[in-house]
């Protein structure tokens, strides 16, 4: 249950000529930001869910219910999304950092629940799965001539309404709900993978480097982008995951 808002961003960024090498240095940073944050998300899911110990702190071992750490694990991405995504002209570049990594930990914390509900082997085949769906719509959305922002736009709005239902769902309970869910979220994942690209190879062209407003737009990228890869990962966990 991840929150996505880029749209803001166009706002800090002046569009010059558009410059291939320049989308390319700066899309380099943030592809190399977002694989630090899934490194660290995989390191922190894969200590919890192998040691009972910590994995105790978000689980109840007795009731096998959530804790009250494990609630906030999984609802404070929430509240990191937002902070990242509306804070950028009011916090700093190593406090917008700081942020981007506590999310992760976060990220991943919550993650590691599934290793008790899917087994390791169907959660490393659909992480490659979805790692491959991701990797060719990014492509597609850098390459693509097509003006994405329309479309992007009316998948982001459909986004906020499958993100509202999803987080009453959460206590509701409702299996065959989410089922559907994940199916919709898969489908917009797959389309704002390629707007975000196409999104993120312009404001690249625009970017003054040096800056702390440069500084901070990396990170937002690689906010963006591994928010979108999480999100799919999950919903295609729900949908093709192996149970235990």
């Amino acid at each position: 249950m991840e929150n996505n808002n880029p749209n803001y961003v166009y706002n800090s960024v002046v569009q010059l000529d558009d410059s291939e090498a320049a989308s390319r240095k700066y899309l380099g940073k943030v592809f190399t930001w977002m694989f630090v944050a899934l490194g660290i998300s995989a390191f922190c899911a894969f200590e919890f869910a192998t040691n009972a110990n910590l994995m105790s702190l978000i689980v109840n071992p007795v009731a096998g219910g959530l804790t009250g750490l494990g609630y906030v694990a999984i609802f404070s991405p929430i509240a990191f999304s937002f902070v990242i995504s509306f804070g950028f002209n009011r916090i700093s570049y190593p406090i917008m950092l700081f942020l981007f990594v506590a999310y992760s930990v976060a990220i991943g914390i919550s993650l590691s629940i599934f290793g008790l509900i899917y087994t390791a082997s169907s959660i490393f085949t659909v992480f490659l799965s979805s790692a491959l769906v991701f990797g060719i719509m990014a492509v597609a959305g850098y390459k693509t001539s097509m003006d994405l922002t329309k479309f992007g736009s009316i998948l982001y709005m459909i986004f906020i309404g499958a993100f509202v239902v999803s987080l009453v769902n959460f206590f509701m309970g409702s299996a065959q709900l989410q089922y559907i869910i994940s199916f919709v979220f898969v489908a917009l994942m797959i389309g704002l993978t390629a707007y975000y690209m196409q999104m993120l190879k312009r404001i690249g062209a625009g970017i003054e480097y040096g800056t702390d407003s440069s500084k901070k737009l990396v990170i937002i990228g690689a906010f963006v982008l591994y928010t979108t890869f999480i999100n799919l990962f999950m919903s295609m966990l729900r949908i093709f995951g192996g149970r235990r």
